[in-house]
């Protein structure tokens, strides 16, 4: 080769070695509303000069319809496991380099295990945070409506009766039709996974005859109405009600929120950490995934957004009023009476699409 074109190529080579270089400075994530400290993101700037694009969504089903449609530019995003599950098969997700990941071993092992039942071996996934779904209640409000009435239980949301006294205070349900329906049918007695027709619309008649108490079906808004008192029950994510919580001690207008695990049984989710197989920064989204991983960050994340983790690494670091909350992390006992979601069949979210349209809007 001439020398002339050994030169081009050597400007080739570092061309394209610089334009890794730049990419590797970028660093587009897609998550959950509210569930970060803000912190934590940059700190990871500052260690690692990559600059942080931070999109968020509400629900499992706008981050899915975001995935399908193909090149989001999203380097990393954050599905509830059976949704993964269901990407995997799709081939929508990259599988994990742990080479890359010197904090892996922080990982608590039998929490790993029960999400390999969406993503064998774990080979797309690193566990983000987990938690259940429950009932947040302004605890004044109900009082004053239902009287002596314990609060854990569904029937504050499923029985017309008593969701009829709460209706002028306000319930909100989050619009997650998958999640909603599997409670409603664990509710019925019936397997929260069934697919069945018969048992769907079982489901969708229980909901459909509670509707008109419900004041809205939104997966975020919840959080700042259990708060200033807009609403007065919320079935939502545990860490967001305990957000809720927080926020109405600091605003300090007498809005005391609780949160209940449900008796009747509720869900137990899983977030995880994915790479979009066409992700355009995959070693960002690597080196974000190892500094989610360690013990600081973890615990920095479970103290602010008060969802447990799945990090054994970070339980020394966790507050007291964390650690020792039943709401964040439950008792053996309270998880035995959990279920997990599976991944619903294309066939069957059709109908479940269908179902929850009906129910929102009162058809």
């Amino acid at each position: 080769m001439s020398p002339k074109k050994l030169g081009l190529a050597a400007a080739l080579t570092f061309a394209l070695s610089n334009t890794v270089v730049a990419e590797e400075q970028v660093l587009n994530i897609y998550n959950w509303s509210d569930y970060i400290n803000p912190e934590a993101v940059t700190q990871f700037e500052k260690e690692t000069g990559i600059k942080v694009n931070y999109d968020v969504y509400d629900s499992n089903e706008v981050l899915e319809a975001k995935l399908m449609s193909g090149r989001t530019g999203y380097d990393l995003v954050v599905p509830t496991g059976s949704f993964l599950e269901r990407h995997v098969q799709a081939g929508i997700y990259a599988e994990i380099d742990r080479s890359k990941l010197t904090n892996y071993a922080n990982l608590d092992t039998v929490l790993a295990e029960k999400i390999s039942r969406h993503d064998a071996g774990n080979k797309h996934n690193v566990p983000y945070a987990w938690g259940t779904i429950g009932l947040g209640f302004n605890e004044a409000m109900v009082k004053e409506r239902l009287g002596e009435m314990p609060l854990d239980t569904l029937d504050l949301i499923f029985k017309p009766e008593v969701a009829a006294k709460l209706a002028d205070c306000g319930i909100g349900l989050l619009d997650s039709p998958a999640e909603v329906m599997s409670i409603a049918l664990n509710y019925l007695g019936l397997d929260p996974n069934s697919e069945k027709k018969s048992d769907l619309k079982k489901a969708t008649a229980l909901v459909k005859s509670v509707r008109s108490s419900y004041k809205y079906f939104h997966s975020g808004q919840y959080i700042s109405d259990l708060a200033n008192g807009e609403v007065c029950v919320a079935l939502g994510y545990n860490g967001d009600i305990l957000q809720a919580q927080s926020r109405a001690e600091e605003a300090g207008q007498g809005n005391v929120i609780g949160y209940a695990i449900p008796k009747e049984g509720t869900l137990v989710w899983f977030d995880l950490l994915a790479i979009p197989a066409d992700a355009p920064h995959p070693e960002a989204a690597h080196k974000f995934i190892d500094f989610v991983l360690k013990a600081e960050t973890a615990a920095g994340i479970s103290n602010y957004v008060y969802y447990a983790v799945a990090n054994t690494a970070a339980e020394p670091l966790l507050l007291d009023e964390v650690r020792n909350n039943p709401g964040i992390y439950p008792s053996d006992e309270v998880k035995a009476n959990l279920f997990t979601q599976n991944a619903h069949t294309a066939k069957f979210d059709r109908l479940l699409t269908r179902a929850w349209s009906g129910i929102k809007t009162g058809r």
